[in-house]
């Protein structure tokens, strides 16, 4: 495998990564033998801002109960967003949902292997659909997450930083690093990002254990601080409408029975602002409003 990637790498540090990748990966449940192509799709989902250590026995416990997307099709929307319980942005839930229905009755309950229609998919963007297509199904795309882009930056372009993304250069970055290889391609995908991951992080690098440390461009000039354009700061979660959304749906999936108003009333003080979350949750479809209560969906 190895001799196959350093023949047909365009660059010699793609060799070196695969090859680092292979003595060194962690043991992740979606990169062992026999993990479907749903199973892929449905880590995507979760790993999207959550970290793997959380998702692990989430994403265990939901393809025991829900193995195809039949399964997941086959029950209300609620129940997904109930099992999503604190993994956060539980719209992903939903979306998952409406992918399963959409397999199931599109696509023979298999889930498609070819981008465009992956990108059709209820939540699923660049990242993700590329993710699905070369990691279950071995083809040959450029995969760009955080962590990529931050090894590119460095490695490449010397900067400690990658700034805002930008989808079309981002892609075209990685492509232009990709070997031409398939299997080569997928190894590299991943090896990259392990590399972000647990290597090249964003606050501490490990430089020293770097196996591409004698090519990065961002070691040789000296580790110059990033004095590039940034992303937004992310506000404050607490006291946030998000974490009021949170507290709400922690409600809503501890009960089988519609929760009133009323009863609500216990998880924020702020009336305006418990009701502006409320109202928000039932616009993304997250709850629904009855003469009983607010229930899922």
């Amino acid at each position: 495998m190895t001799e196959l990637a350093a023949a047909s790498s365009p660059l010699p540090f793609a060799a070196t990564v695969i090859d680092w990748f292979h003595a060194n990966r962690r043991d992740l449940p979606w990169r062992r033998d026999g993990f479907t192509a749903w199973g892929t799709l449905v880590s995507e989902f979760m790993l999207q801002q959550t970290p793997v250590s959380r998702v692990i026995p989430h994403l265990e416990e939901w393809l025991t109960r829900w193995p195809t997307p039949a399964d997941l099709a086959a029950v209300p929307p609620g129940e997904a967003v109930r099992a999503w319980k604190s993994l956060g942005y539980p719209r992903r839930a939903l979306w998952l949902h409406d992918c399963a229905v959409i397999i199931t009755d599109e696509y023979g309950g298999v889930v498609p292997d070819d981008v465009d229609a992956l990108l059709a998919l209820p939540g699923v963007g660049d990242y993700t659909a590329r993710a699905v297509a070369v990691f279950a199904y071995g083809g040959r795309h450029p995969v760009v997450d955080t962590n990529i882009r931050r090894v590119i930056a460095r490695v490449v372009d010397g900067n400690a930083d990658p700034g805002p993304p930008s989808t079309r250069r981002d892609l075209a970055a990685m492509e232009s690093l990709l070997p031409a290889e398939r299997a080569a391609s997928v190894a590299f995908n991943a090896g990259m990002m392990e590399l972000g991951a647990i290597v090249c992080t964003a606050r501490s690098p490990l430089c020293d254990g770097c196996p591409v440390r004698d090519a990065c461009a961002w070691r040789l000039a000296g580790y110059p601080a990033y004095d590039g354009p940034r992303k937004p700061v992310q506000k404050k979660f607490e006291g946030s409408d998000r974490q009021v959304r949170g507290l709400v749906m922690a409600e809503l999936r501890a009960s089988r029975i519609p929760v009133t108003r009323t009863e609500l009333e216990a998880v924020w003080p702020d009336e305006v602002q418990r009701e502006r979350s409320i109202a928000g949750l039932i616009v993304d479809g997250l709850v629904v409003d009855s003469d009983d209560g607010l229930t899922l969906p």
